[in-house]
């Protein structure tokens, strides 16, 4: 994982990250649909690589020592990392997919999670689309923090107040890994500066135009821990509990902020948070 210098981009290099960022959200939702009973992982695979090269780009996971799959499809106390391959998805699973795409040398990288319906175990599901949900809103918030933050570490604090409040709310208390956290995005995937999804004492970097950074949190329904399995990338529970990843890439320009990986800079999920995302220029 190299690390750059200078983590400001110039506003020209801003305008550059525009496209990779469309096309990493083109490549997830040609795999949302996937996300069924009956599907393989490398069938989600599949699609979102014919959607990266249909626009021009290169699937940026390939471009990583020994990984040769354009997402992570990780499933139920599978957090990150997962490979795709085989494995049948089933009703009442929980997917996550990581995508990244490469154009013109600039990055991007998003994740999603769908629960796959089960009407014979409507419990389950619901307690599944609850984490998907509250960890959806944590990066929402950490989103709509960065757009007022004066450092970055104030992103971390929005992402675990939202998920312990609305853990109090609904009567469970969730785990944010400390393992593994968001990070810069620029020529390289992963840059500086660290991103972290909880609370920490530093105040990090100063938050101002030309930070582009990957939020990423990852909640589980039970404790953190957590292991790699025999393949060398899958990051799986200890105690079994479910996991839900959601990720966006997002630019800080003079105007305000930008998700670069959502068709519409952010404006639906940042309503609520009475943020207004602005286009860079």
């Amino acid at each position: 994982m190299g690390f750059r210098t200078n983590i400001y981009k110039s506003p020209a290099q801003l305008r550059l990250m525009v496209e990779p960022g469309l096309i990493t959200a083109a490549a997830l939702d040609a795999a949302r649909p996937l996300i069924r009973a009956g599907v393989s992982t490398l069938e989600i695979d599949a699609a979102a690589e014919k959607a990266i090269r249909d626009r021009g780009g290169e699937p940026n996971f390939k471009l990583v020592p020994g990984y040769r799959h354009t997402v992570c499809a990780s499933v139920n106390d599978e957090v990150v990392h997962g490979i795709p391959g085989g494995r049948i998805l089933e009703p009442g699973d929980i997917v996550s997919i990581d995508a990244g795409a490469q154009f013109q040398e600039w990055n991007g990288d998003s994740a999603i999670t769908v629960v796959v319906p089960d009407p014979s175990r409507p419990e389950v599901v619901a307690e599944r689309e609850q984490l998907s949900r509250i960890t959806e809103g944590s990066l929402w918030a950490g989103i709509a923090r960065l757009a007022k933050a004066k450092h970055l570490n104030e992103v971390g604090d929005a992402i675990q107040g939202y998920i312990e409040l609305e853990g109090m709310k609904v009567g469970h208390r969730y785990g944010i890994l400390t393992d593994y956290i968001g990070h810069g995005i620029g020529r390289d995937m992963h840059e500086a500066p660290p991103v972290f999804n909880y609370r920490v004492k530093q105040k990090g970097p100063e938050v101002k135009p030309g930070l582009v950074v990957a939020i990423e949190p990852m909640v589980v329904t039970g404790k953190i821990d957590t292991y790699v399995a025999e393949d060398d990338w899958t990051v799986i529970t200890e105690d079994g509990g479910m996991a839900s990843h959601w990720e966006h890439s997002v630019a800080v320009h003079k105007d305000g902020i930008w998700v670069l990986t959502a068709h519409d800079g952010g404006a639906a999920g940042l309503a609520p948070f009475g943020v207004v995302p602005t286009p860079i220029a």
